[in-house]
Order: C-alpha cells, then sequence, then structure tokens
C-alpha cells in the first residue's frame, strides 16, 4: 500500500479484514454410525440412526423413554450382543474399527469404551479390589503399578481423600454418589478413549448428582462422551452437541443432532422444538 492511500481506504481495508472469517477447527470425528438399526427379535429399537460423535467433546441423547437411546449407547461397545435376540445392522466405527465387524476383539473393544450405568453397581469388594480386579483381567499386575493406578484413577473422580484411609473396605459401604464416582473410577482406571453413560445421576440425589455432573464436564477435552439423559437443563449445562431421538413408527429415530446451543434455541425440527420447550414428551 502506496504512502497517498486515502484514510477512507486504509478504514475500508481494515473493516474488511475484521470482517474476514475466521477458520473453523474440524474436530476429528471419534464415533461413525451409518443406517444403524437394533432390535429385539421382532420388535424394533432404533431404525437407521447415522450419527457423528465428535473426538474429546460430550455429546447428549435426549429424548423420551423408550425411544432407543440406550438402546444406541449398548451398541457402541457391543454390549448388545448380551441381550437376547438383539439383533443390530448398519456400520459403527470408533475410530478405524468396524465395531460390528465378528472378527473384532470384543473385550479389546470394551476396554476402549468404557460404560457408566444408571445405578451404580460397584462389585461386591472392597474399593481397592473394584479397581484391581478388571486392571488384573487386563494383564496389569505388578503391585506398584495397580497402587499408581489406583491412586491416580480414584484422585481423578475426587474420591481419593475420601477413601483414601480405607480401601479395604467394602465398596458398598460409600454413598450413591461416591459408588457412582468409583464406577466412574473403574472405568477410567483401563484408559479407555470412549465413555459412554445411560443416566447417570438419575438414581443420586440433587447434592451427588452435582458433584457427578461436574465430574462428567470435567473430562471433555480428554475423553470422548456419549451421555444419555432425561434432563434437558443437564444435557444444556454439560454437553458440547445433541442428539434427539423420538418414536415414530414403533421405532427410535434420530430426529436432529447438532450443537447445544443450535438444538435448544434454534431447532430445525417442530418435534425438536415442541420437547425441549416441554410441550411433548
Amino acid at each position: 500500500m502506496t504512502a497517498t492511500t486515502s484514510l477512507p481506504a486504509l478504514r475500508s481495508v481494515a473493516e474488511e479484514a475484521h470482517a474476514a472469517p475466521q477458520p473453523v477447527e474440524i474436530q476429528p470425528i471419534e464415533i461413525r454410525t451409518r443406517s444403524l438399526s437394533l432390535s429385539y427379535g421382532r420388535k424394533p429399537a432404533l431404525l437407521d440412526v447415522s450419527l457423528d460423535v465428535p473426538r474429546h467433546q460430550i455429546t447428549a441423547l435426549i429424548g423420551p423413554s423408550g425411544c432407543g437411546k440406550s438402546s444406541f449407547l449398548s451398541s457402541l461397545n457391543r454390549l448388545s450382543d448380551l441381550l437376547p435376540n438383539c439383533r443390530v445392522a448398519g456400520e459403527i466405527r470408533i475410530g478405524k474399527t468396524d465395531v460390528l465387524d465378528p472378527a473384532t476383539d470384543v473385550v479389546a473393544l470394551r476396554r476402549r469404551v468404557g460404560m457408566i450405568f444408571q445405578k451404580p453397581n460397584p462389585f461386591p469388594l472392597s474399593i481397592r479390589r473394584n479397581l484391581e480386579l478388571p486392571l488384573k483381567e487386563h494383564g496389569v499386575r505388578q503391585r506398584s503399578e495397580l497402587d499408581a493406578i489406583v491412586e491416580r484413577t480414584l484422585t481423578e473422580v475426587g474420591l481419593w481423600p475420601e477413601v483414601q484411609d480405607r480401601l479395604d473396605r467394602s465398596a458398598l459401604t460409600l454413598s450413591g454418589g461416591q459408588q457412582q464416582r468409583l464406577c466412574l473410577a473403574r472405568a477410567l482406571a483401563l484408559e479407555p478413549e470412549v465413555i459412554l453413560l445411560d443416566e447417570p445421576c438419575s438414581a443420586l440425589d440433587p447434592i451427588s448428582s452435582g458433584v457427578v455432573e461436574d465430574l462428567i464436564a470435567s473430562l471433555r477435552g480428554r475423553y470422548t462422551v456419549v451421555i444419555v439423559t432425561h434432563n434437558l437443563a443437564q444435557a444444556r449445562r454439560i454437553a458440547d452437541r445433541v442428539a434427539f431421538f423420538w418414536l415414530r413408527d414403533g421405532a427410535g429415530r434420530l430426529i436432529e443432532e447438532g450443537p447445544v446451543d443450535a438444538v435448544f434455541d434454534r431447532p430445525r425440527d417442530e418435534l425438536t422444538a415442541a420437547y425441549v420447550r416441554g410441550s411433548r414428551g
């Protein structure tokens, strides 16, 4: 630009530079489903669900009971294999792994994809053994390594200061919220890439629920999290993205998905709008 350039021209250039769109960071996809369908015997639970879940973000699955959210979750690490007469069709990929390929190592898959259920389910063993048992099943046996992982994971879920002096007591003596955090520590001990949570706060009192919710939010940026929740306020607080499911023609279907603000504030589908307003579901 020459020295004779006018002040209005300089202002115009500055305004154009300021208005230029900034590059958008594309988040890698961790989980990808295409035309995913699931049925129990002749009863369809999910039909034709195609969804991308970005890496290291929190994706909340919302929608009324019975619309296939938990079934979707169980298919991601093949827990659906354990359900009688359950059939899954379509495509699921986690990273480069074809989840539904019969040759896929399901034990290794479930180490990569941890699961936390609605009701805390600690083993009826000591707090220490709840963490050590899955580690030993996956080949970790050196005492120093076991002790280090136990302390690290209990610290990560905020339990270490509360239980460090009673690791050999039964996990069943813990409160409901502590038990749920122990279950999360048990999953984290295996260093998963993905964590699935099926209404993890619904069986907890409000204070414990808040603690667990804050813990889930803290996983953002380190783990890919998919959470089923009926609590729309919770989904809005902790999720980066939301996927809305609905029962249509007797099967669960994905109606809409996108960034949490877009789905709640600017939904594309009238059914989504009615649900997030509370007038449906």
